[in-house]
């Protein structure tokens, strides 16, 4: 097995020229907004699995074909279980842009390879890396309550849904979402955390969440290896909920310049940490992009091929469109279910590879739908 190479130290010129080749092809900003291109909401299929896991939160767009992925196929990772208990789902389904949906891994909480304070409960954080590694974030609770949530870890699979790996502690405390840059047999995963005093806050507000920089090396056939942890963002507002068991920072999205966008859920803002690839210190919640407006409540993120950011909101149902300078250029409301009309039922987002559409899951009625 021959291993790559990989530093800790990598030099920014390489890091920028790594994030410039994986971005999506680019295209000029111009006066018309991503969304307006789009129009229409259609199911694709039912992200229930076998053993009827519900709340469907991460959603990921597979680029490349590797063992059991399929180029252009959405994973969607489960939070619940069949009892609908929040911080207890296990399952990944895997779903074909033709609606065949298909169970990639269903974890066993009592065998996994390393330690995951709590257990498995899936949450948004979910990638896949080079080699057909899956990630995903553990955010576990033994009841479906705050009271019992634990600080979990991120879990890798390999290509066929095999558990391979725990990523555990060093700051990793609730991993809630997370977007992740490849280069040069490194990976950079940027993960936000909520439970950092949130659960013994029994409620009230804490400005204790955090990014984590997480940096893995390519260890060819063999799990990757975290060589570096690194806080680049902290002191976001971050609270436990009945309904939505934890509320703090939750979508990210890089920047082709290297900064980090991340929906700050609580205050309905997003924020931008700067040099987050190569930054060595925290930038705290960074500098406000923009705030209220058409935000409320912002969950999953994505970055639009002409850098544009897309949010959904966890309190009304819309997918809001912002510039990196700031501007809301763009609203539509992707769902009206429930009372008030959409609140509770988006979460994870991802574009297809067209770059011509938005996957979201519905967590009203648990499916995978598009946005085209």
């Amino acid at each position: 097995m021959r291993l790559r190479a990989c530093s800790s130290a990598l030099a920014t010129a390489a890091l920028t020229v790594g994030l410039t080749a994986a971005a999506p092809p680019g295209q000029a900003a111009g006066p018309r907004a991503f969304l307006d291109r789009l129009h229409t909401v259609a199911p694709v299929a039912s992200t229930v699995p076998g053993n009827g896991d519900v709340n469907p939160y991460g959603t990921f767009t597979i680029e490349r074909s590797i063992g059991d992925l399929r180029r252009g196929n959405v994973l969607v990772s489960n939070f619940n279980n069949q009892a609908n208990l929040q911080g207890t789902g296990t399952t990944l389904v895997q779903i074909a842009p033709d609606g065949t949906a298909t169970t990639f891994a269903t974890i066993d909480p009592a065998h996994l390879p390393g330690p995951c304070p709590g257990g498995v409960g899936l949450t948004t954080a979910l990638t896949v890396l080079p080699g057909g590694w899956v990630v995903v974030g553990s955010l576990p609770t033994a009841d479906g309550t705050p009271a019992t949530a634990e600080a979990g870890c991120l879990l890798v699979l390999d290509r066929h849904g095999t558990v391979r790996e725990t990523i555990a502690g060093d700051g990793i405390n609730g991993p809630w979402d997370m977007t992740a840059v490849s280069f040069g047999g490194r990976s950079e995963l940027f993960v936000t955390n909520v439970l950092n005093g949130t659960v013994a806050a029994g409620g009230a507000e804490v400005d204790r969440g955090t990014v984590l920089r997480i940096t893995l090396c390519d260890e060819g056939d063999r799990p990757p290896r975290r060589i570096a942890t690194t806080e680049i963002g902290s002191n976001f507002p971050e609270r436990t909920d009945p309904a939505a068991l934890v509320v703090g920072p939750t979508g990210v999205g890089l920047g082709r310049d290297g900064t980090l966008y991340v929906a700050d859920t609580v205050l309905s803002r997003i924020t931008a940490i700067p040099h987050a690839l190569t930054r060595d210190h925290s930038a705290g919640t960074g500098r406000v992009v923009t705030s209220g407006g058409s935000l409320n409540g912002p969950l999953g993120m994505a970055v639009t091929p002409g850098g544009d950011l897309l949010t959904v909101n966890g309190q009304d149902g819309n997918i809001v469109e912002t510039t990196p300078g700031g501007r809301q250029v763009a609203t539509k409301q992707i769902n009206a279910e429930g009372n008030p009309p959409g609140a509770g039922a988006l979460f994870g987002l991802a574009l297809d590879l067209d770059h011509d559409a938005v996957y979201f899951v519905n967590d009203a009625d648990n499916t995978l739908e598009v946005l085209e």
